[in-house]
């Protein structure tokens, strides 16, 4: 049986995007994605400032940010902080970095925490909590999460106490491709993963020059990670929902023969000389190719024809690039072993706090609020506009990429999980499951790299 918490979590996420399907109209990709608003251009003369005044006045005072969201990802974040700067005066100093994962804990340590960490994993919450240097949320946070995510809320709680509110909610099993190039080619989407497979194969065949799929995993500190979600994807097609549970909670090792299973089909696309690494090299390039580049191969006329990436990966591509059905690139459902099922990986981020000062209260706050969710979509741009509030104004979302994201979590053949390495203990969900997935990448076999993240697996 899936745990309480999961099945809640497929229903939160569902509901999330459901309102986004009475869009009428989600715009095209080339109008930039995000609208114009007074605070982003720092004009407060048409800023309702009211939602604002419970604040006070913060003028003078600064909130540092620390992310692992970087640029060109980074600047619709910093553009939504405006109205909220702009009416309360404060400054919102946001710094991103690929290091993040590794980089937070030594800051913690070493006394130069952030006033305010957007964590990527529960499993990093837990880990940071433990250090006694996180502050529970304060209670007008709360009665945010409580009123617009409360869904959401167990994923930011730690031993019955509340720390970190929900952020961002991305769709993962994902597949982007070049419309044009496979309207050339006469190639149709898959809908089962042997069909995947097969055109694979067939594109192999067909043009010996480029290869069916690009793929990068290098991420600074934080390398590894992309392997993780395609592990992750796998698991639910080869051994569903429930095992996949069981595997994330440790129920079952993570050398289970299920996984073995489910890595030995990813290394049927990853480790296929065949298959990769279109417009990199060899297999080993993976290794080493920034996850940021990876896709850019699709707009290289064959350089490769197929990249598995997040939602949020709309926004890597280069200024100008036309992200739609119809456009220069687009992206299809990571298909399952049949149509009858569609299991989804998702992901997202929480909000913590290492200070208590007012304006760090106050910032936290806002980032749980319907009016950041709104400014969040207004700011959007490239698409990943999908925020964890239920009540967010779905006729802001204006790119296609949020309502494909919205569509796929709305079917009810949808199954949903939540990404299992950020679940996991932080050791081993941003530490040993990176590196392990790395060393298998650059040659390491099946047997050795789940050995090596199971014997790492704490104790207690």
């Amino acid at each position: 049986m899936a745990h309480k918490s999961q099945r809640r979590t497929a229903l939160a996420f569902a509901s999330i995007v459901a309102v986004s399907l009475s869009v009428a109209a989600c715009g095209s990709s080339d109008d930039g994605g995000g609208g114009t608003d007074a605070g982003a251009s720092g004009d407060t003369s048409s800023v309702d400032c009211a939602p604002y005044e419970a604040f006070g006045d913060l003028k003078g005072k600064t909130v540092s940010v620390y992310t692992s969201i970087t640029a060109p990802e980074d600047e619709p974040h910093i553009n939504s902080y405006k109205p909220f700067e702009d009416c309360t005066g404060v400054e919102i100093k946001y710094e991103g970095s690929k290091e993040f994962e590794a980089q937070l804990p030594v800051r913690v340590k070493g006394g130069n925490a952030p006033d305010i960490a957007y964590l990527p994993q529960p499993g990093l919450l837990k880990t940071m909590v433990a250090t006694g240097k996180v502050i529970p949320a304060p209670p007008e946070t709360v009665a945010n999460v409580d009123k617009y995510m409360p869904d959401f809320k167990e994923y930011g709680t730690v031993d019955g106490k509340f720390y970190a509110a929900p952020l961002g909610a991305n769709v993962k099993s994902f597949v982007w491709y070049s419309p044009s190039a496979f309207e050339e080619k006469g190639y149709e989407i898959p809908k089962t993963w042997d069909e995947l497979l097969t055109l694979s194969d067939k594109i192999a065949a067909d043009d010996p020059e480029g290869k069916p799929w690009c793929a990068g995993i290098e991420s600074g500190d934080a390398t590894g990670w992309p392997t993780t979600d395609w592990v992750e994807d796998v698991l639910l097609r080869t051994a569903g929902p429930e095992t996949y549970d069981k595997w994330v909670k440790h129920e079952i090792p993570f050398n289970d023969p299920a996984v073995e299973t489910a890595l030995a089909e990813v290394g049927k696309i990853l480790k296929n000389p065949k298959y990769v690494n279109g417009g990199q090299g060899d297999v080993k390039t993976i290794a080493s190719t920034s996850f940021q580049d990876a896709g850019l191969a699709l707009l290289d006329n064959g350089g490769c024809y197929m990249h598995r990436q997040a939602s949020f990966y709309a926004a890597n591509f280069p200024e100008g690039t036309k992200v739609a059905e119809d456009g220069d690139v687009w992206a299809f459902y990571l298909p399952a072993k049949d149509e009858s099922t569609k299991p989804v990986l998702v992901g997202g981020e929480f909000t913590a706090a290492f200070a208590d000062r007012p304006e760090v209260k106050a910032f936290q706050t806002y980032l749980a609020s319907l009016e950041w969710a709104n400014e969040r979509a207004k700011t959007c741009g490239a698409g990943g506009c999908v925020t964890a509030n239920t009540q967010a104004d779905a006729s802001l979302l204006k790119n296609p990429v949020d309502k494909l994201s919205a569509e796929i979590l709305t079917d009810k053949a949808t199954t949903s999980r939540f990404d299992g390495s950020d679940l996991m203990p932080g050791a081993v969900g941003s530490g040993t499951f990176w590196k392990g997935m790395t060393n298998w990448i650059t040659g390491q076999d099946d047997k050795a790299t789940l050995d090596y993240i199971e014997n790492s697996w704490p104790k207690s």
